[in-house]
Order: structure tokens, then C-alpha cells, then sequence
């Protein structure tokens, strides 16, 4: 059976989840003889080199850029690579992580709100309302485990806030990109958007004397990045924005599922559920529209 666009945007944004799972692992192992910023610089340049690589193997007359969308290219560079990660590393150092992770589970509402006016195209059908209710509730109970993790969230630190602002961030460039780039290939997007925030870390990295590679996991980020990129971009160009951030939340489960076959964790009642949800949530989301849709 033949797949449909959307089946294969669903497919290409949980492939890109199994890349953001992957990526804090292979990171954190980058951290044994690099500090983050180092790593972050590295892997922007990485991530620009698969691209380009990727680019020139299967399109490479994409890499020609029509006027109209430099501006939105740059806007995704500087706010979604440089603005919002940098922001969600200083983040880390003053928030716990789950909470962080709870906070960030909040991009599909701000998506949805910035939806509203800026993509009419975009409109959700109630089972893509529910579908993206289902994957929130996953990813939260995926991320907290244990009844007694959630009673001891505190929240209201600067270290929230700023997470919060970079969720916000990164909502605007998921939006930017399914205005303005549809149309433009998923790995000359991602080479542009790493290429361009890689002169501001290399000359980051020239001040401080540190140009080079630490480490081969700071590698193995890069080329993780790359892959999650592209295919979260062929899931834009296929979906609604609302959509692919929904999908995206698989993520949490998948750490979880990495981290019980690497590290041997063990797997609570709770994510069991959350996996119950995760999976409902990814049938709605895959669900063919049908005229007329009713709109949510």
C-alpha cells in the first residue's frame, strides 16, 4: 500500500524524535573533556557539514536561495540555533531538569497560538486537538516516572523562565518555517540554518582559543542533529505545524526506552501509561483528513 504525505510526515517527525533522544546521551559523554558551549559549537558545524553533504548528494540545486527566503533562513539561525539553545543551556544550570523538559512540552501551545493568525492553512481538526492533548499528557508522564517526582516540581525560578522563553523561541521558528520554506528542501534548510549560526560560534570558539574537536562524541552530536533536523523539516513540509511539535514529544519516551536498554533503568507504571497515550495520540495525528473537516 502506497503511503500517504502525511503518514510519511508522522514517520519522518518520529524518526526525529528518536534523533532528540539520542542527542542528550551522546552529549553528556561529550562533556567528559568539553564544556557545553564548546560541544553546541562543534555540533553546529558538524550538523552544517552532513547537510551540505547530504544536500549535494541528493539535490544540489537546492542550495540556491531565492531572496524572499533569506530573511526567514536567518531568523531560524539566529533565534532557533544561537537565541533559544544557548538560552535553554544557561537554563539547565538554574532549573531542574524535568522541569525543564515539562516546560518545553508547552511548544505545541504556543504553535497553536501563533497558528491562529499567521497560518489559516493550518487549521486542526478536532481528532489533531485530541491527538496532541494524548502526546502532552505522554511526554508528561514519560518525563516525571513516579507519583512522588511530580508532588516534588517546584516551579516560578529564572531557570523556568528562561526555558519558558526558549520554548516560545523555538515555537516561532517552527512557524516561520511552515510560512515561509514549504518549499524549499529539508537539508539546504538545515545547512543554511546551522552554516550561518556557525560564523558566530567559530568566532566564539577563534576568541577563546578552543578550535578544535574535544572529543568524538562531539561527532557523534553533530551527526545525530543533522539527521533529526532534516527529517523534523520533511515532517513540516508534510504536516501542520501543531502537528510536528505534537509528534515531537515522543522523544521523552524514547529516552526512556534508551535509557532502560543502555543504562538499565527500569520503566515505571507510569510511563507504561504514557505509552498507551503516546500511541493513540500518533493514530490521531496520522488520521487522514476528510472533507469537510471540522475545525477546532
Amino acid at each position: 500500500m502506497e503511503l500517504h504525505g502525511k503518514h510519511v510526515g508522522v514517520a519522518a517527525v518520529l524518526g526525529a524524535s528518536v534523533m532528540w533522544a539520542v542527542e542528550p546521551v551522546a552529549a553528556r559523554l561529550s562533556y567528559g573533556s568539553a564544556d557545553a558551549m564548546h560541544t553546541v559549537a562543534i555540533r553546529a558545524v558538524v550538523v552544517a557539514g552532513v547537510a551540505l553533504l547530504y544536500v549535494a548528494a541528493t539535490h544540489r540545486a537546492a542550495l540556491r536561495v531565492a531572496r524572499r527566503d533569506v530573511p526567514p533562513l536567518v531568523y531560524i539561525a539566529v533565534v532557533g540555533t544561537l537565541f533559544a539553545d544557548a538560552l535553554y543551556l544557561l537554563a539547565l544550570q538554574r532549573t531542574a531538569v524535568v522541569n525543564a523538559v515539562l516546560i518545553g512540552h508547552l511548544q505545541p501551545v504556543f504553535i497553536v497560538a501563533l497558528s491562529i493568525p499567521l497560518l489559516k492553512k493550518d487549521r486542526l481538526a478536532w481528532y489533531d486537538g485530541l491527538g496532541i492533548v494524548l502526546m502532552m499528557l505522554s511526554a508528561w508522564l514519560v518525563s516525571t516516572r513516579t507519583p512522588s517526582r511530580i508532588a516534588s516540581l517546584a516551579f516560578g525560578t529564572w531557570g523556568d523562565a528562561l526555558v519558558l522563553v526558549a520554548t516560545v523561541a523555538w515555537a516561532t521558528t517552527a512557524v516561520a518555517m511552515r510560512r515561509y520554506l514549504t518549499g524549499m528542501d529539508a537539508g539546504a534548510i538545515t545547512f543554511y540554518r546551522f552554516a550561518l549560526a556557525s560564523l558566530v560560534l567559530l568566532g566564539y570558539l577563534g576568541w577563546h582559543d578552543m578550535l578544535w574537536v574535544a572529543n568524538g562524541w562531539q561527532v557523534v552530536v553533530g551527526v545525530v542533529v543533522a539527521a533529526g533536523t532534516i527529517l523534523y523539516y520533511e515532517g513540516l513540509k508534510r504536516l501542520k505545524a501543531a502537528q510536528v511539535s505534537a509528534l515531537e514529544l515522543a522523544a521523552p519516551f524514547f529516552a526512556a526506552m534508551l535509557a532502560w536498554m543502555v543504562l538499565d533503568e527500569a520503566v515505571t507504571g507510569m510511563q507504561m501509561a504514557g505509552l498507551v497515550f503516546l500511541c493513540l495520540g500518533v493514530l490521531l495525528l496520522a488520521r487522514r483528513e476528510r472533507l469537510p473537516q471540522e475545525p477546532l
